[in-house]
């Protein structure tokens, strides 16, 4: 499949316990948790830049900047959508942002780099080993 600039895609979730700044440790709030907001606008980077690519090949997550504006309450539907910016050779450029009912609560960029799966997965189980 091919990949164009202008491509998006969208992910979405329900906020669920999980999913609070309370339980992962990022704040004490029974709200959306900064870095769940980030995993979904990875998620859908990380597909979006998979449409482009062989089976060999992945991407992994290099770069992030959001700015988290808006409290998301457990139960509420949130979605994030990642759009292709440019790419560069390798590396991929994000526009994200991310939306309740009420209208956008994040917003920022993402860079995700391809790699070969097998080569990288084994680059990082040797990492240690001698």
């Amino acid at each position: 499949m091919s990949l164009n600039i202008g491509d998006k895609l969208t992910k979405k979730s329900v906020v669920t316990e999980d999913m609070l700044a309370c339980n992962v440790g990022s704040g004490s709030l029974r709200v959306l948790a900064t870095p769940m907001v980030v995993a979904l606008m990875e998620n859908a980077a990380c597909e979006l830049a998979q449409r482009g690519l062989e089976d060999i090949f992945t991407t992994v997550g290099t770069e992030i900047s959001i700015e988290h504006t808006s409290p998301t309450p457990i139960g509420a539907e949130v979605s994030a959508t990642a759009v292709l910016e440019k790419i560069d050779g390798r590396m991929f450029y994000f526009s994200v942002y991310a939306e309740d009912k009420k209208g956008e609560i994040a917003k920022g960029t993402h860079t995700r780099v391809s790699v070969k799966s097998e080569s990288f997965q084994k680059k990082a189980e040797e990492k240690f080993n001698g």
